[in-house]
């Protein structure tokens, strides 16, 4: 749900005063969002149209025109994060949510953003990606001094190129990003483009990590590879809403990456094209057909296809461990131990206690296992056929005939048509037995490695 909050409220007041009521007035009202669902595009209410985009799980500011001059009011605050349905994050980032709102701009559009800081610390905010005057370029105790607690800077530029962007601070980042403060910046063309092709539907959405113990809420700020949360705008599967197209639709995916490490994005069923970065369009002779491209630090990305192939999808991250929630990092592999009687010994002193692993870990995502307060279960979305065995960053290209233009509701499951289902035909064959005797089975090959006890001599 959208409301809003005065400027001149609590000790926004105090840390202003002195600021004029008149130029507090001035100030375009912040617009703060709360709901995590994704909220329908903001059309352009007037002025140079275009197709507006939906941010996965997430929303687009509004703004006001003032002489000619299109603003923006951005508060960077404390927030909280529903980032699955029962598990909550206390996080950093702007307007009541993290990521903060997508900014929605047209190439050549004079933009004004007043950024407020509700932070403990100071803070700033660079526009990653933009083509802008130097002073305008965010970088704390470079191009500026950096934004007190309670105080309202403001920034302007010329959105001089189009393509997708990001904004995020450049003060304390290591603990400000990790923390969550980050949002996307969208700059439409303003006339045909010979690298830019009208799609059907605009999709976006960041790529973020947080390290949050099970039964806690708040990031652990100095982890720099051992996350446990991959996640997609501050949302975890089954948490992150699907991405909803009419068959034949011509679709556009633009994806950040503000974590710290790449992630292969693969989509099912389809091929599409990357027609664009954060250093703008790529040129049509340059691209070639993917089904995963690869996602940098800091990089945009921006993959266009064509749904025309009807049914549910995954889209997700290729990395094994970014599909799943809660990670534990230094849990034994225990395929083929049997844990059967000390199971049963440990639970005698320890009710409830369960021993993972031995077969495999599908088995978590079938017993719900609860975890303490606040923590998300490693895999818990379900599908029309059972457990889907997925977490972090997972999600589903929903493709169906007959959508009207502009519907994003969910439409459900996707049901094959007869014939068209993958199904069992028997019981699986017994699996050959080695002979007697010391000899292996045929086609086997014995193999002794000796792994080497340091870095020498190699």
């Amino acid at each position: 749900m959208f409301n809003r909050r005065s400027l001149l409220a609590g000790s926004t007041l105090a840390s202003l005063a002195a600021v004029s009521k008149a130029a507090l007035a001035a100030l375009p009202e912040p617009v703060i969002q709360t709901s995590p669902d994704t909220q329908p595009p903001l059309a352009p209410p007037n002025g140079r149209p275009y197709n507006p985009v939906v941010t996965l799980n997430g929303w687009t500011a509004p703004w006001r025109m003032n002489a000619g001059v299109k603003e923006f009011h951005l508060v960077a605050e404390p927030v909280v994060r529903e980032m699955a349905p029962g598990f909550t994050a206390r996080l950093w980032g702007y307007n009541g949510q993290s990521p903060g709102p997508t900014i929605e701009v047209v190439e050549g559009d004079r933009v004004r953003i007043y950024v407020t800081n509700r932070l403990p610390e100071p803070t700033s905010m660079h526009w990653h990606g933009q083509r802008l005057p130097n002073g305008m370029d965010g970088v704390s105790g470079l191009t500026q001094p950096a934004i007190p607690p309670g105080k309202t800077w403001v920034y302007e530029f010329v959105a001089r190129r189009p393509g997708t962007f990001m904004y995020h601070p450049h003060a304390d980042e290591m603990v400000q990003i990790a923390m969550g403060m980050m949002g996307l910046w969208i700059t439409h063309p303003k006339a045909k483009h010979p690298h830019i092709t009208d799609v059907d539907r605009d999709y976006a959405f960041l790529l973020n990590a947080y390290d949050i113990e099970p039964g806690s809420a708040a990031p652990k700020v100095m982890t720099m590879l051992d996350f446990n949360l991959w996640s997609w705008n501050s949302r975890v599967f089954p948490g992150i809403a699907p991405l909803v197209a009419r068959q034949g639709d011509r679709v556009r995916i633009r994806i950040g990456n503000l974590t710290m490490t790449n992630h292969p994005i693969h989509l099912h069923g389809h091929e599409f094209e990357v027609t664009g970065t954060d250093g703008g369009a790529v040129p049509r002779s340059a691209r070639w057909p993917e089904v995963t491209t690869d996602i940098g630090v800091g990089q945009m990305r921006q993959i266009e296809l064509v749904a025309d192939e009807e049914g549910d999808w995954a889209l997700h991250c290729h990395k094994a461990h970014h599909t799943m929630n809660a990670m534990g990092h230094n849990v034994p592999t225990m395929l083929g131990v049997d844990a059967g009687d000390l199971e049963a010994k440990i639970r005698g002193l320890v009710p409830g206690y369960m021993a993972m692993g031995h077969t495999g870990m599908h088995e978590m995502a079938e017993m719900r296992m609860r975890g303490p307060d606040n923590t998300a279960p490693m895999m818990a979305g379900d599908g029309p056929f059972g457990p889907l065995a997925m977490g972090g960053m997972f999600s589903v290209l929903k493709v169906r005939r007959g959508l009207r233009r502009g519907d994003y509701a969910d439409p459900g499951w996707f049901q094959q048509p007869a014939g068209t289902q993958a199904r069992e035909v028997g019981d699986a064959p017994p699996a050959p037995q080695p002979p007697d005797g010391t000899m292996p089975s045929p086609g086997a090959v014995d193999v002794q490695v000796r792994k080497p006890l340091g870095h020498t001599g190699h």
